[in-house]
């Protein structure tokens, strides 16, 4: 089912050491999350929003994606759950400085490389200043702009 991967990876521009420094983000962490409850609650958000705009399923990875990230990334997206052909999955590796985008057979139609790749390039535009976090919301919202409403609910 590789041939039906249609994107690409892309390197960030992200560092290792990049995490929200506020204090009332500091404050609101748990001992053992890089997040925020504010930073996890934008995040949820802008992938269930993405995924009910569009009608197809996105995902998010943050964490190493291993010597070989593009497998592992398809790895991760193969065990992400049903609905393959309609999913989307968006691997964030911040210490490696790399961003995976893998697409479903389907959702590949509405969103082509060329639309993963600017929104990655968008996300690291955001990672080079330190913001992890609105880095991946706008990549998801430029993604969802991309893919568009279903079919069923599109009213034009």
């Amino acid at each position: 089912m590789t041939s039906a991967l249609e994107t690409t990876s892309h390197d960030t521009a992200t560092s290792a050491g990049t995490l929200p420094t506020r204090d009332d983000e500091a404050e609101a962490r748990a001992p053992d999350s890089i997040f925020g409850t504010r930073e996890l609650s934008r995040l949820d958000e802008a992938l269930t929003m993405s995924s009910r705009e569009t009608g197809l399923r996105f995902t998010l990875y943050i964490g190493d994606l291993g010597a070989q990230t593009r497998a592992r990334a398809e790895e991760l997206f193969e065990r992400s759950g049903h609905d393959l052909p309609e999913s989307v999955l968006l691997a964030v590796s911040p210490g490696q400085r790399v961003v995976e985008v893998v697409v479903g057979a389907a959702a590949s139609r509405r969103l082509p490389d060329r639309a993963c790749a600017l929104a990655v390039l968008s996300m690291t535009n955001a990672f080079a200043s330190g913001d992890l976090v609105g880095g991946i919301v706008n990549g998801l919202r430029q993604l969802s702009d991309q893919a568009g409403h279903p079919r069923g609910l599109r009213t034009h």
